[in-house]
């Protein structure tokens, strides 16, 4: 039998690549690159393959007849136009639980990072600094108020963490979780207003899209930093910018930016901000168990098997 067609949405991860070319003809991103060949090869096309960061909207969707199934590489797939998807009864699977741990660390990480100053501080080492006097004095973390926006599985790991650190955790989330213990917050503004570190790792997409206004970083206050692992949609940028530069909040740790991978210059110039390049799911094993099921979606789908993990609107 001949392998089944699959169209790359994006760059994929070499990890997820190798699974696809091992078991499909696939065509790398036609769409984009060569609309010519993509129009002779969309009526043979039956799934997707994407990334958390890939575009898969509805006139893509409609232009591939026999499309069967989209699987996502990430946990993220607000780029996917999944009711588009569901009005053809193609199903869309993504990869959560397996980087619940790493997305976890980082939050965590870049919360001790940037209220430590640990970039900083490794700068005034190999600046020759040291010999010239002491750094100035940090913020603490263990023992502060911790919000969280998003209280998910990976919200519930961060949570966990930060109580080692002996961290007052509470939360805003769609729905309140009675059974996590945390005390509840309505609303982000709410949440910041009794925050020391207000943490984002609340889905994207319309219903989130700079959910952390001007408002909300104003509530956060001068002592309060902001950790976004979310997506950079949920913040509006430019109110961080100015709260940032004009002292509205101390200082922010960011992993997702607005418009990736073009990170804004005067954000890059703050030395009250730790950026990272979204790297919250990005280590060897954790990139691997995502490949791993992404493609195990693929396989189960073409062998007529239950997804292993669709997303939540096509359980």
């Amino acid at each position: 039998m001949s392998k089944p067609e699959i169209l790359t949405a994006s760059p994929l991860s070499p990890l997820y690549m190798a699974h696809l070319k091992e078991a499909y003809v696939v065509h790398e991103r036609l769409h984009d690159t060569d609309p010519a060949a993509f129009a002779q090869a969309a009526p043979r096309i039956r799934a997707i393959a994407a990334s958390g960061e890939s575009k898969v909207p509805r006139e893509l969707i409609a232009s591939l007849p026999a499309l069967e199934m989209i699987s996502v590489f990430g946990v993220g797939y607000d780029g996917v136009d999944v009711a588009a998807a569901q009005e053809r009864k193609i199903p869309v699977s993504h990869t959560p639980d397996v980087l619940n741990d790493e997305v976890a660390d980082l939050a965590i990480a870049l919360m001790l990072a940037v209220a430590r100053r640990i970039p900083q501080a490794d700068q005034y080492v190999r600046g020759g600094r040291w010999p010239g006097g002491p750094m100035p004095l940090a913020t603490r973390v263990s023992g502060a108020r911790l919000g969280i926006v998003g209280l998910g599985r990976i919200g519930q790991a961060i949570a966990k963490r930060a109580q080692a650190f002996g961290m007052a955790i509470a939360y805003t989330s769609r729905t309140e979780k009675a059974a996590s213990g945390l005390r509840y917050f309505p609303n982000a503004e709410a949440l910041a207003a009794e925050s020391d570190f207000l943490v984002l790792i609340t889905p994207g997409g319309a219903g989130t899209r700079k959910l952390v206004n001007a408002q909300v970083l104003k509530a956060l206050g001068p002592q309060g930093y902001l950790v976004n692992v979310a997506r950079g949609s949920v913040v509006d940028e430019a109110a961080l910018i100015e709260a940032l530069q004009g002292g509205m909040i101390a200082g922010a740790g960011l992993d997702v930016f607005e418009n990736e991978p073009n990170v804004p210059e005067a954000l890059r110039n703050m030395d009250n901000v730790v950026l990272t390049p979204h790297i919250g799911s990005a280590t060897k094993q954790t990139r691997q168990a995502m490949a791993d099921l992404a493609a195990g979606n693929l396989a189960n789908h073409f062998a007529g098997k239950p997804l292993l993990s669709p997303v939540p609107e096509c359980r």
